[in-house]
């Protein structure tokens, strides 16, 4: 069973930086794409980052990148979202996500695993 939990999240004010980590257990993840999606209310999720566990190739939607880095390390199992110049429409609630495939899409459907989301709030 795939759990991932997400951490990090907080309240910042408008231009500083936060760390999102999401700790992945219960699965061999090395044909896995990883990524992340944020959700405020009322709207629907959308598609932020993802970046494919094997070889680490990464992937961005417009509106965050340039700020936002997404990364993984091995060895701890542990996907990362590092959010920089960070701006009070970034505020949601980021959800980690997992798909056994190579293949990445930004499409929610597609990601089978999902954290409980952690909150990111920031003020202007």
């Amino acid at each position: 069973q795939v759990q991932l939990v997400e951490s990090g999240g907080g309240l910042v004010q408008a231009g500083a930086s936060l760390r999102l980590s999401c700790a992945a257990s219960g699965g061999t993840f090395s044909s896995y794409v990883m990524g992340w999606f944020r959700q405020t209310p009322g709207k629907e999720r959308e598609y932020v980052a993802a970046i494919t566990w094997g070889v680490g190739s990464r992937y961005y939607a417009d509106s965050v990148k340039g700020r936002f880095t997404i990364s993984r390390d091995n060895a701890k199992k542990t996907v990362y979202l590092q959010m920089n110049s960070l701006k009070p429409e970034d505020t949601a609630v980021y959800y980690c996500a997992a798909r056994s495939s190579i293949a990445v899409v930004s499409t929610l459907q597609e990601y089978r695993y999902w954290g409980q989301g952690t909150q990111v709030t920031v003020s202007s």
